[in-house]
């Protein structure tokens, strides 16, 4: 249940950010922009937080797997926003300058969402670093 509630929180997030960046300022239609939030979700929460951010560095350092989980989620954020974007709205916007703004807006938000997946959806990322202080 908490990846479901994980999922709708970045669907929600990603959705927002796309909806005001490509719908609003570069005339993306609106269902494209929805079709491409459900994919960027879908992709970078399977790539971005369950195979890098619980896999990258060293489990108590938050930070760090923050920090590469980050920079992963900008980068596939880009290439799916500039991918998908391009062969739904084909030549009718140029679509590499909002995915480039979009990319380092999700990112931001990326940055916070990944706090709360290691407190509230990973318990055993915390536990782990809890219980290596405790002994």
């Amino acid at each position: 249940m908490n990846h479901v509630k994980a999922l709708v929180i970045k669907f929600l997030m990603i959705a927002v950010v796309l909806l005001i960046i490509l719908t609003l300022f570069f005339d993306v239609p609106f269902m494209d922009t929805i079709w491409i939030s459900l994919a960027l979700t879908i992709i970078a929460y399977l790539l971005g937080d369950l195979m890098i951010f619980r896999k990258a560095g060293d489990r108590s350092d938050q930070n760090k797997r923050n920090a590469i989980a980050t920079v992963s989620d900008i980068v596939v954020a880009f290439l799916v926003i500039w991918l998908l974007g391009d062969a739904l709205v084909g030549n009718d916007v140029d679509i590499i300058t909002p995915a480039i703004i979009s990319a380092i807006v999700i990112g931001g938000g990326e940055w916070f969402f990944h706090k709360y997946l290691d407190s509230s959806v990973f318990p055993e990322k915390h536990d782990t670093a809890h219980t290596a202080h405790t002994r």
